[in-house]
């Protein structure tokens, strides 16, 4: 009976990504709301139903986002939109999400919507701040490695896999896992300096492939800290993916010296007309070669209040979407370490989050399954969230001592010696807890006024 319900699913799913395909090929920006009624229709439960009701609101209402999602159906390669409309929407959002929960429910655990898997720590630039710069090549996972990750995570029900570094294009073998795993969907974050005609002639033809290309800024900011020639070289690729149609974002390391230029209204109507459908917002974190000091590149309480409320405004008036990793923490709950999504570092290590290096499971010929069944794991999603105030969800800059508690209880083990200062130098804990003291008034006057001391509460435990 459950082989049956299961080859039901399977087929419903391919009757209703092949209405949404005939769509597609046909003017789909003049039958957005024929596409809206399909998912809603599709949804499986009340949670994801209630979202699509909303955007087909937004939709309907928002002038910026109408244009947004018809500039994205008229504008984006057929094959590359219909990727994303089957492996990320179809099978990560919709097909997947019963494959995780009873997978999950068998196992006694979670398992993530999203992996992060960096294959490779090697990278070509050397950014400050960045933890990647400390790698080499005897450390990067094998393809075969890398195969078999992709794969248990698909047969768990993941169907959206990111892929960091180091930068992800060092690795010319991650094409062939995307040419095997057509049915995924990757998002690479790339620091856009490889970019050239054939390698953006392939991503076209893979179709399945997101990249997400780091800028800090104008070429000021961006050089300033990735080196000379950078900003050009961003741009160079942002224009050959735009001429293929090839979906793809930007990235944004928010600091104290370009979070008003990333926001800015000049810079964000230039992401838009280079073809940038979304830009991320991470906040500078201190986790590179010296993290006492990159704490002087931080975003002051306020600078960091009011990232998150330029973004928020950002996403209901230009035609871009912006994700916000910390200001959006009310959305979903808190912190999403360790529930919704992990990463494997290119030791194999399983940390919870790509800035939390701290791990109890090594993966490297063990099952995927054992670090999402890992103690580990478990304290992370019974103590979330860390603090009832969703502004403030990480349990290291906002709740330093929950990552102190988490490490002696669990016996997590420092993946980067950044880690390491972090429960164990007086000096960095010492700014960790100020840190976190000034920060507490202005998240508490922000939690009240912006989300009247409200969140989604629900999805705290994953």
């Amino acid at each position: 009976m459950e082989l049956n319900l299961d080859n039901l699913r399977r087929k419903l799913k391919e009757t209703i990504i092949r209405t949404g395909f005939q769509i597609i090929d046909k003017n789909p920006e003049k039958n957005v709301n024929k596409l809206f009624e399909i998912a809603e229709k599709a949804s499986r439960d009340e949670f994801t139903k209630s979202k699509i009701v909303s955007i087909k609101k937004y939709y309907n209402d928002m002038p910026s986002v109408k244009g947004y999602i018809e500039n994205i159906l008229k504008n984006t390669n057929k094959n590359c939109l219909k990727k994303f409309y089957s492996n990320f929407i179809g099978n990560a959002i919709w097909y997947g999400v019963a494959k995780r929960e009873k997978i999950g429910i068998k196992n006694d655990t979670k398992i993530p919507f999203v992996l992060l898997i960096s294959p490779s720590m090697r990278c070509n630039l050397r950014c400050t701040g960045c933890y990647a710069a400390n790698y080499n090549k005897k450390d990067d996972i094998p393809y075969e490695e890398v195969d078999r990750l992709i794969k248990e995570a698909r047969d768990a029900g993941i169907y959206y896999v990111i892929i960091l570094g180091g930068e992800p294009f060092f690795n010319e073998y991650m094409l062939d896992i995307y040419k095997k795993y057509n049915d995924m969907y990757f998002t690479p974050f790339t620091n856009g300096t490889l970019f050239n005609e054939k390698l953006a002639d392939k991503l076209a033809e893979l179709g399945n492939v997101m990249p997400m290309l780091s800028i800090e800024g104008w070429q000021n900011e961006t050089d300033s800290r990735r080196g000379d020639g950078i900003f050009n070289s961003v741009i160079k690729g942002m224009e050959m993916l735009n001429e293929r149609g090839i979906l793809f974002g930007a990235s944004s390391a928010t600091s104290n010296s370009n979070v008003d230029v990333v926001t800015s209204e000049k810079f964000i109507d230039m992401l838009i007309d280079k073809g940038c459908k979304m830009i991320w917002y991470f906040m500078f974190m201190p986790v590179g070669d010296d993290p006492v000091k990159e704490m002087d590149y931080m975003l002051s309480p306020n600078e960091r209040i009011e990232l998150g409320r330029k973004s928020r405004k950002i996403r209901t008036t230009k035609e871009i979407f912006t994700i916000d990793f910390f200001n959006d923490a009310p959305y979903v709950g808190g912190c999403i370490a360790g529930k919704y999504y992990c990463h494997i570092n290119s030791k194999e290590d399983v940390e919870p989050c790509i800035f939390s290096h701290f791990a109890t499971v090594n993966v490297k010929n063990k099952p995927l399954m054992e670090a999402f069944k890992s103690s580990y794991f478990k304290n992370l999603r019974n103590r979330q969230p860390y603090n009832k105030n969703l502004l403030m969800p990480c349990p290291m800059i906002d709740n330093p001592q929950n990552i102190r508690d988490i490490v002696k209880e669990t016996g997590a083990y420092a993946t980067h010696p950044s880690a390491e200062l972090m429960i164990k130098d007086k000096e960095f804990m010492e700014k960790l807890d100020k840190l976190s003291e000034e920060f507490k008034p202005a998240a508490e006057q922000a939690f009240k006024e912006d989300f009247n001391n409200n969140g989604n509460y629900n999805m705290s435990k994953g």
